[in-house]
C-alpha cells in the first residue's frame, strides 16, 4: 500500500482526508474489518496523527466507523433505521411498545430533570430503566422519570424491585389521562454507563431524545433516550407506530 499525499487545500486538512478516508472505505474495505493502526494510516496519507484522529472521529460521528472495546476501529454496517412515532396519546410500556424495562429505583434525580417534573431537588423520583435491541445488537438506552405523584397508588409490596417494579410503575402511569408529549433531540457523548449499555466507548457519538409526557396540566413523567448514533439513524412520522427497518447495504469490496 502506497504512500498518499494530501493536496494543499482551503479546506480543513482533518476535512478533506475525512473524504479521502470515507473513499477507502468504500473501495479497500469491507463491513466489520478493522483499520490499521494510527501510525500506519498517518504515515498513507502523509498526516500528522492529530489530524488523522479529528478526520477518524469524523467519520464515527457520521456513522462510517466505530470503535470497539477490545477491538479497534472497525467499518461500521449500515445504519438501523429507528422510527420515531408522535402519537400524541400512548404512555411508554403500552402494547407493541419495543422497549424491554430492565429495573427501577427510587433516587433523586438529575437537577435539569427535577426542574421539569418540578420536583424538589432532593426529591427522589421513581427511574425506570430500559434497553431496545435490534438485530441482536444494543441501539438504545431510556431513563423514564416518574414523580411519585403520577403513581399514588403504586405498592411496593406488589412489586419490590427489577423488572417487575419498572413495570408496575409503568401501569399505575397509564391511570392518568395522557394530555400529549413533546420530544427535542440533540447530539451528545456517550457517559460511562451509557457507554457500557450500548457496548461503546464512553464519548462515543450519541443522539438524545428528551420526551416530556403531559398530564392534568403538568409533566407526569420524562423520558431520556439515549441512541447509537454511530447506528442508528432516526426517522420521524405521522403514523404513532415504532418499527425499527434496515437500510440498504452499503457496497463494498
Amino acid at each position: 500500500m502506497g504512500t498518499t499525499q494530501l493536496e494543499t487545500v482551503p479546506e480543513p486538512k482533518y476535512w478533506h482526508l475525512k473524504t479521502v478516508l470515507s473513499e477507502a472505505l468504500d473501495s479497500e474495505f469491507a463491513v466489520g474489518e478493522i483499520l490499521p493502526n494510527e501510525r500506519d494510516l498517518a504515515a498513507r496519507f502523509g498526516v500528522a496523527r492529530a489530524t488523522l484522529r479529528q478526520a477518524l472521529e469524523q467519520l464515527e460521528l457520521e456513522g462510517r466507523l466505530q470503535r470497539r472495546r477490545g477491538v479497534g476501529t472497525t467499518v461500521a454496517p449500515p445504519r438501523v433505521g429507528v422510527a420515531v412515532g408522535t402519537e400524541q396519546h400512548a404512555w411508554p410500556g403500552v402494547s407493541g411498545d419495543v422497549w424491554q424495562p430492565a429495573d427501577c429505583e427510587l433516587t433523586a434525580p438529575p437537577a435539569a430533570v427535577a426542574a421539569a417534573l418540578e420536583t424538589a431537588p432532593d426529591e427522589a423520583v421513581h427511574t425506570v430503566r430500559r434497553s431496545r435491541v435490534s438485530h441482536g445488537q444494543p441501539v438504545a438506552a431510556e431513563l423514564l422519570y416518574v414523580p411519585a405523584s403520577s403513581v399514588p397508588d403504586l405498592s411496593a409490596i406488589d412489586a419490590p424491585s427489577g423488572p417487575a417494579r419498572a413495570r408496575a410503575v409503568l401501569r399505575e402511569l397509564h391511570r392518568l389521562e395522557l394530555e400529549g408529549r413533546d420530544s427535542a433531540v440533540e447530539l451528545g457523548s456517550a457517559r460511562a454507563d451509557d457507554a457500557k449499555e450500548l457496548d461503546r466507548l464512553p464519548g462515543a457519538p450519541v443522539l438524545v431524545v428528551t420526551t416530556r409526557f403531559l398530564a392534568a396540566g403538568r409533566t407526569a413523567a420524562l423520558s431520556v433516550a439515549t441512541y447509537r448514533a454511530d447506528t442508528c439513524r432516526l426517522t420521524f412520522g405521522d403514523s404513532g407506530g415504532v418499527e425499527i427497518h434496515q437500510t440498504p447495504e452499503r457496497r463494498a469490496s
